[in-house]
């Protein structure tokens, strides 16, 4: 199992305010800022980690706040929705508490046989709240609002909406590992039994609908998990033996990342459980210290008087 591909390991999105992702995500959701640090390829910009007690991966959900970007629209070619497990019987407790906060949410829907609740962060980011049938007994990050009882654990799922599943299909079953599951309507479910968590991935085929634009309130890439650098490069050579082209190994102070297209056009990554995120702050300072890659340490003072200011 552990040369495999382990589920997910972070999904990263895109925002456009740095305060107001900051406070939805911990104060409203409830969850732990894991990292602060800043995006490698602009270090004018945030690169917020939030997850859960351990920055577990599979809990892993990180955004670029550009400030004042377009807000984008969802579409075929990317990730178009994110899939929380949270404990049964707590839809009511968020649906009360959305409500509280005006968040934009739905009626409590099933899918695949599982409660759901639907809901857009304050960019019009998707993501759903759903009951699994197995249940997660992780321990999860609390605050004085939101406890265990209610709590969102790590990932249940992904979705990607592609004008047609098949080609994304074949990676993810015969280079990923997943297997075909279930089928409603236009909507396959793959899971991967190489995890009891963060092990499903949704794909709606939409022929005929258009390509999403990627901005705010959009998806920007999935990552999927391996145990290792080993592990990393040998799906390098299988996606590479597909045609596909794939990037070298980037080092992403965190972990160790791959990049490349899948056939629909969603970008994913593959990246490593090592070195983990206490690898530059102890697991109780987590996300408390602005923390830079190393190329940029240097540029410390230059960078903290350009980025957002936030509380």
């Amino acid at each position: 199992m552990e040369d495999k591909v382990l589920g997910l390991h972070h999904i990263t999105a895109i925002a456009g305010n740095a305060q107001r992702n900051l406070d939805f995500y911990t104060k409203v959701l409830g969850l732990r800022l894991v990292k602060k640090t800043v995006n490698f390829d602009d270090p004018s910009t945030f690169h917020f980690y939030f997850g859960d007690q351990k920055g577990t991966p599979g809990s892993i959900l990180t955004f670029f706040p550009w400030e004042g970007i377009q807000h984008g629209y969802n579409g075929t070619g990317m990730a178009t929705s994110i899939g929380y497990a949270v404990p049964k019987d707590s839809l009511g407790f968020w649906a009360e508490r959305f409500k509280r906060f005006n968040v934009k949410q739905e009626e409590v829907i099933e899918k695949f046989g599982e409660p759901c609740l639907i809901f857009t962060d304050p960019d019009g980011l998707k993501l759903e709240l759903v009951v699994p049938a197995e249940v997660d007994k992780r321990e999860p990050w609390v605050t004085r609002e939101v406890n265990a009882s209610v709590a969102t654990r790590v990932f249940h799922h992904v979705t990607l909406t592609l004008r047609n599943a098949t080609p994304t299909a074949t990676i993810v079953t015969d280079v990923m590992g997943y297997w075909l599951i279930k089928q409603e309507g236009n909507v396959y479910r793959f899971k991967t039994n190489n995890s009891d968590n963060a092990s499903v991935i949704d794909i709606i085929e939409a022929p005929n609908l258009a390509r999403g634009l990627g901005a705010a309130g959009t998806n920007h890439h999935v990552a999927f998990r391996v145990k290792d650098e080993t592990v990393l490069m040998n799906y390098r050579e299988k996606i590479e033996g597909k045609g596909l082209h794939i990037t070298p190994k980037i080092d992403r102070e965190y972990f160790f990342s791959l990049y490349f297209r899948e056939p629909g056009g969603a970008l994913f990554e593959l990246a490593t459980n090592n070195p983990g995120f206490t690898v530059d702050e102890p697991l109780n300072e987590l996300g408390t210290n602005l923390k830079l890659p190393k190329q940029y340490e240097a540029m410390r003072k230059e960078i903290e008087k350009v980025l957002p200011a936030i509380a």
